[in-house]
């Protein structure tokens, strides 16, 4: 308490420079823009500024951005009250996939769907949760489909992990009806892609075509303030990120890029990071670089994760900050999907471990080793 009153009473003379009606505002605002050096700019700020840019903009992409940060805000808030107003556990049904829907589940996909229609900006709105997508009422109907999975790594809830949202944007390119075969575009069609991480805090990180950048949500005043401008991934590191419990049903290109990195003949040995929820791993490969892997195993032949609510924005704000995304025989963005459930093996991180996997997993395919999947 005497270090926070010696230096509110170290800048009490600079109040003259940034007057307000209060002490605390005073030393609030004071601190945001020189003690501490956090940006001020708010998302809604950056948003705007970014619309302002292109001449034929109509407002309905600033409209749909903002109505995602109402839903992440509340999600986050949620989370935070989660044990207290009793909304953890099993809600008690399955979503389309098969998988058991958690309370915050539900609650964070209906959120999401109802602030997308709520925005004027979307047509279709399709999620990981929904067997079918959300066609938006026509009097609210705008030009975007939403493409989201609510709450990524529910099954980590009830341990305080962190857990997140994902979303791709796309636009409308047919004429007529929305349906559903208007969400199946290539990855690189999409307008923005981001994701939202909660955690020690809530991290918005967001690529709109114009970079990556990353958001902080400040939950005293309800703003996500940009901290981390032009995000890139470091294309130097010593980390790699795979459950390795299944080093068993993995074939044998992967057990020996895994391998390699125990136990190299020349590098360091690398750190092995795996959190479990898929937002956590990409988030520091993205922070701090390195590889994550997330391939194909005997009992999933054809990958586990959903190309059109995970793979494809992860994709899109990776490859948007310098890394590299693949399946391990084709760019994620190229791939076409077939339909809504489609699964993918995922591979994402800095260009040189990327390269040096799709070289080993390029051999395995010619020279054809046994255990290949």
């Amino acid at each position: 308490m005497a270090i926070g009153l010696n230096v509110i009473a170290r800048y009490a003379s600079q109040v003259a420079l940034y007057p307000c009606s209060a002490g605390k505002t005073f030393v609030t605002t004071y601190c945001r823009r020189t003690l501490f050096n956090v940006p001020l700019l708010t998302l809604n700020s950056y948003i705007l500024s970014k619309q302002r840019e292109v001449k034929e903009a109509t407002g309905e992409f600033t409209q749909l951005i903002l109505a995602i940060q109402t839903a992440i805000k509340e999600i986050s808030d949620s989370i935070r009250k989660a044990g207290i107003i009793r909304l953890y556990g099993l809600e008690g049904s399955e979503n389309v996939h098969g998988e058991r829907k958690q309370k915050l589940d539900v609650f964070a996909n209906d959120l999401f769907v109802s602030m997308c229609i709520d925005s004027y900006a979307t047509c279709l709105i399709v999620s990981e949760e929904l067997e079918e997508p959300a066609i938006t009422p026509i009097g609210k109907r705008g030009k975007y489909i939403m493409c989201f999975d609510p709450l990524d790594g529910s099954s980590n809830i009830e341990c305080l992990a962190p857990i997140g949202s994902i979303f791709g944007i796309y636009k409308k390119s047919t004429q007529g009806e929305p349906t559903d075969i208007d969400a199946l575009q290539k990855g690189n069609m999409a307008v923005a892609a981001g994701y939202a991480m909660y955690s020690g805090c809530t991290a918005l990180v967001l690529g709109i075509g114009q970079g990556v950048n990353g958001f902080t949500l400040n939950a005293s005043v309800g703003e996500f303030y940009l901290c981390d401008p032009n995000m890139k991934i470091p294309q130097a590191s010593e980390t790699y990120s795979i459950n390795e419990g299944y080093t068993a049903n993995w074939d044998d290109a992967i057990q020996e890029f895994v391998m390699r990195k125990k136990n190299p003949k020349q590098k360091k040995v690398y750190s092995c990071r795996y959190i479990g929820t898929l937002i956590a791993d990409a988030h520091r490969i993205l922070k701090h670089g390195g590889i994550f892997l997330y391939p194909q195993t005997k009992e999933h032949p054809t990958g586990k994760l959903k190309l059109l609510f995970k793979c494809n924005p992860l994709a899109f704000i990776m490859e948007h900050a310098g890394g590299t995304a693949s399946n391990g025989k084709s760019p994620i963005l190229d791939i076409v999907p077939e339909k809504q459930s489609q699964k993918s093996p995922f591979y994402v991180g800095c260009h040189s471990e990327m390269t040096s996997l799709l070289q080993i997993i390029a051999s395995h395919r010619r020279h054809g080793p046994k255990g290949q999947i």
